[in-house]
């Protein structure tokens, strides 16, 4: 197979930054998904509509001309998010997930949520409103160790969770272990999960072995190579509780590298072509565009997008840096090939 056509996919978790960086983060996520789920997780975090609107308004100037892109915009909860507000942005369409960030877990995530049962009664308007909850899976406790974050969430939060909430659409987000792919295979129709392409392609070894790789720092950290394995069986499995979410989430290269060095990697410049190149290796091609472009659409209740993307075989290097605003990032794989490369007439 030399060529490829896809349903036109949708990024269903993808940080765009604010400011001058959507310059960048927009129009490369543009160029591949026709939507995508917005994070939320600024400074100031988005915590109200009138943040929703603006927020939305500044991504859609930076959409290239006559390209038809949806960002779907997500409320960031805290310990004092009101019901109220919940079901007026259902209402008014403005809310299409709520973001829960454990405090302290990662990236402008100190507003976040305490102790989830202060969301009560938000959660129950969410089930009502029919507003998926999107869950950055790990607890934070210090005593808990950082590889066991995730797992150790799954059983002291998301397990009494989807018993108290039948009825609630929940997303685990950015899912790195054997047992979160365990519990969402296992667990009610309204649990899903998103998958990365760089828990895909790395495992920890890829970030500790040789040399600490600061461009591979991310949270949930990398795991080993059985949970790489394990996601991997997952997203090409054709389960529809399983789809693509890249969780890029770019940081200037000076942030990354240093001593304090931020958690986030940024792929939205090759996104759809990693995924390509995970499922080729795996001779599951054919189940790339259920992953893609079908199974989140159908969970979060959206209609399939119409459009075609066309995807080739083509060996290509992946730029050393791209521009950031004033300052310039890393992409995901930098300097390294590719053997699929999106078609500008798809």
């Amino acid at each position: 197979m030399t060529e490829l056509r896809l349903t036109q996919p949708d990024d269903l978790h993808v940080h765009f930054r604010d400011g001058d960086y959507l310059a960048t983060t927009v129009p490369a996520t543009a160029r591949q998904f026709a939507r995508a789920i917005a994070m939320p997780n600024l400074a100031p975090a988005v915590t109200t509509l009138e943040a929703i609107t603006a927020y939305r308004q500044r991504i859609m100037a930076q959409v290239p001309a006559g390209v038809p892109f949806q960002p779907l915009m997500t409320l960031y909860l805290t310990d004092h998010t009101e019901p109220a507000l919940i079901l007026e942005g259902a209402r008014q369409g403005l809310i299409h997930g709520c973001k829960l960030y454990p405090a302290g877990a990662t990236t402008h995530s100190h507003e976040g949520v305490t102790d989830i049962r202060y969301l009560d009664a938000v959660l129950q308007a969410m089930s009502d409103s029919k507003i998926p909850l999107l869950l950055h899976g790990e607890v934070t406790d210090p005593a808990i160790d950082v590889f066991d974050r995730e797992a150790r969430f799954i059983d002291k939060v998301l397990t009494p969770l989807l018993l108290r909430f039948p009825a609630l659409k929940i997303i685990l987000e950015h899912i790195t272990t054997e047992e979160a792919v365990q519990c969402v295979q296992q667990g009610p129709a309204t649990l899903a999960a998103t998958i990365t392409p760089h828990h895909l392609l790395l495992n920890r070894n890829d970030l500790l072995v040789g040399s600490i790789k600061p461009h591979y720092y991310c949270l949930p950290i990398l795991k080993r190579a059985q949970h790489q394995q394990a996601l991997i069986k997952a997203a090409i499995s054709g389960n529809p509780k399983f789809f693509l979410g890249t969780d890029s989430a770019p940081h200037v290269i000076h942030k990354k590298e240093s001593s304090h060095g931020c958690a986030g990697i940024y792929s939205a410049h090759a996104a759809i072509e990693f995924y390509a190149e995970v499922f080729e290796q795996y001779q599951a091609l054919s189940r790339l565009e259920g992953f893609s472009s079908h199974f989140g659409a159908d969970f979060y209740g959206l209609p399939r997008n119409t459009k075609q993307i066309i995807l080739e075989q083509e060996d290509w290097e992946v730029p050393a840096v791209l521009s950031f605003g004033n300052d310039s990032l890393k992409p995901f794989w930098a300097g390294q090939t590719l053997r699929w490369r999106l078609r500008h007439d798809g």
